[in-house]
């Protein structure tokens, strides 16, 4: 392979998408290990732990799901007696989204596991190398979102 090309657009991002193919299977396991079957679940649980009770909406945007999914994964979520949902107090035209004390629990629980498993992914870079990694998503990221058609 000639240099030209290990540093192409197209070699990079073949590179990239592999990475993020096996990390993301990796992700997946470590949700399903810690006690949940969809990641969307876990998803809708890890954001309520970390930002409190929020709109339906507002979930759904944070974790990447449609309106019907993220309904459904309400829905599924209520029925298992981990989230309750309420009418907002100021707004009776919005529903809010709590964690019940079972679901506290049971995302704590997990969310400990999972991030003990992130670390064993990340073990493989050094200080230096994660806060650069960091810097370099943010900015991949970032130009792509400027460039999107």
């Amino acid at each position: 392979m000639s240099k030209i090309y290990q540093h192409s657009g197209a070699h990079l991002f073949l590179l990239f998408w592999k990475a993020s193919h096996a990390v993301r299977r990796f992700d997946e396991n470590s949700i399903r290990d810690s006690g949940f079957r969809s990641f969307s679940d876990f998803a809708v649980l890890e954001v309520l732990l970390h930002k409190g009770a929020l709109p339906v909406n507002t979930i759904g945007e944070k974790v990447l799901l449609t309106s019907g999914s993220i309904t459904t994964a309400v829905q599924r979520l209520e029925k298992q007696g981990l989230v309750r949902r309420e009418k907002a107090v100021d707004d009776a035209r919005v529903v809010m989204v709590h964690l019940t004390d079972s679901g506290r629990e049971r995302i704590e629980s997990a969310f400990s596991k999972h991030t003990d498993n992130l670390e064993k992914l990340f073990e493989a870079l050094d200080g230096s190398e994660r806060a650069q990694f960091a810097g370099l998503m943010r900015k991949l990221g970032q130009h792509a979102e400027g460039l999107n058609l």
